[in-house]
């Protein structure tokens, strides 16, 4: 530590790092570098670009969530104080968060996300079938997998054409995983993408004005926020979030999924001879990968796990900070598909708590349960080196083979 870092240190009451945490790493990197740094300090300081705290620990984390009024959800990165972009109910505060959140609600609930099994088993079913069916005994599981399958049910239930998904996943990229080499470029190419992103959002919603159907834009139309409609830029930054979210979350956490059963052929063989225990099975994957790295602004001085932080302050936190915690876990690192019981927060809490998790654990289910029936046994492909992104943590591919039957 040098003598600056020392003297900042002194001042916050925390350790000093320096890392660009958007970088990528050999797979697994992200979780490790966490659990270390949590061993050191439930909080620390990360000079990398202007500067901000991160809490990696379970008590830290989830007192942050459940003050909303200290910590503002008005930012998504550390690295912009103030952004020129609002992800709608994401970065909303207060009433007009809650507010869109009881409009939203019935979208989301376990009653509909029954309806959509049928569906969405479907669909995993189907896509299982074609990679089995190769005659190379061979995917890469997240572009072919992953990706797709969750990808698809979202754009269906937005209403969107299924066939532009790689032009979707390209600006989804260049939002969530681009590398922050340079600031000002990262900065650029994230807005370029998501004003891409609405700009085709744009003429969804102008089909929708003319030609209401039976999906979430079309919904979305007639929602009212303090007695009025909502307006068309709230609309595009609403249906910006949707996009992230469902092209991007179940994707990752599947990789996740898959490289632990393909690299650990125990636990992969108790899920097939037991699919009775694929969610709890769930459970402990979201947990033990916990892929999501939030933001939060401090509006007011406080204090958090012994650390002074003052107004305007920006703090991350990896939720994996959290759900890897040894003092929230017994064996924490350590993946147990039956662990209960399992209070996990890999879907985050208090008000902000994940919209989308009955519907991300259902998918999660069908994708394990429809795989395993057609491919029961893989493995990684020996001497290929997997790497994840940073930010939001996600494997950029995962090769797998297998035997033919």
């Amino acid at each position: 530590m040098t003598r600056a870092e020392s003297d900042r240190a002194t001042a916050s009451g925390c350790p000093v790092h320096n890392f660009n945490y958007t970088e990528l790493q050999k797979a697994g990197t992200w979780f490790e570098k966490y659990d270390e740094l949590r061993s050191e300090s439930a909080v620390y300081r990360n000079e990398f670009g202007p500067g901000f705290y991160s809490v990696v620990n379970y008590e830290g984390i989830l007192d942050l969530l459940q003050r909303p009024d200290t910590f503002s959800n008005s930012v998504v990165t550390p690295l912009d104080p103030d952004p020129a972009f609002k992800w709608i109910p994401e970065m909303l505060d207060g009433d007009e968060h809650h507010q869109w959140r009881r409009q939203l609600g019935p979208l989301f609930s376990p009653k509909w996300v029954e309806s959509l099994e049928p569906h969405i088993r479907e669909c995993a079913a189907g896509l299982a079938d074609d990679i089995a069916s190769r005659s190379d005994n061979q995917v890469d599981f997240m572009r072919e997998f992953a990706q797709v399958f969750p990808a698809t049910i979202f754009l269906e239930l937005m209403g969107m054409p299924v066939e532009e998904l790689d032009q979707f996943m390209e600006w989804e990229h260049a939002i969530l995983h681009a590398i922050a080499d340079d600031l000002e470029a990262h900065g650029e190419r994230q807005f370029a993408a998501m004003q891409a992103v609405m700009g085709r959002f744009a003429s969804i919603i102008a089909e929708r004005r003319a030609e209401p159907k039976d999906d979430i834009v079309s919904k979305a139309l007639t929602f009212e926020i303090d007695g009025a409609p909502v307006k068309d830029e709230d609309l595009l930054s609403f249906c910006l979030l949707m996009f992230m979210a469902g092209l991007d979350t179940v994707a990752a956490t599947l990789g996740w999924t898959f490289y632990h059963l393909a690299s650990h052929p125990e636990d992969r063989a108790r899920i097939v001879e037991d699919p009775s225990i694929i969610p709890s099975a769930v459970e402990e994957f979201l947990r033990a990968y916990a892929i999501v790295v939030p933001a939060r602004k401090v509006m007011h001085d406080t204090e958090l796990q012994g650390v002074q932080l003052k107004a305007g302050d920006m703090v991350n936190f990896p939720l994996s900070g959290a759900t890897r915690d040894e003092e929230a876990f017994d064996d924490a690192a350590e993946v147990d598909i039956e662990r209960s019981p399992n209070n996990h927060i890999a879907f985050g809490a208090g008000p902000h708590r994940c919209l989308g998790s009955h519907l991300a654990r259902r998918e999660l289910r069908i994708a394990l349960e429809e795989w395993h029936k057609r491919i029961p046994e893989y493995r990684l492909v020996p001497g290929v080196e997997l790497t994840e992104t940073g930010g939001q943590l996600g494997l950029t591919s995962l090769p797998i083979e297998w035997d033919r039957a």
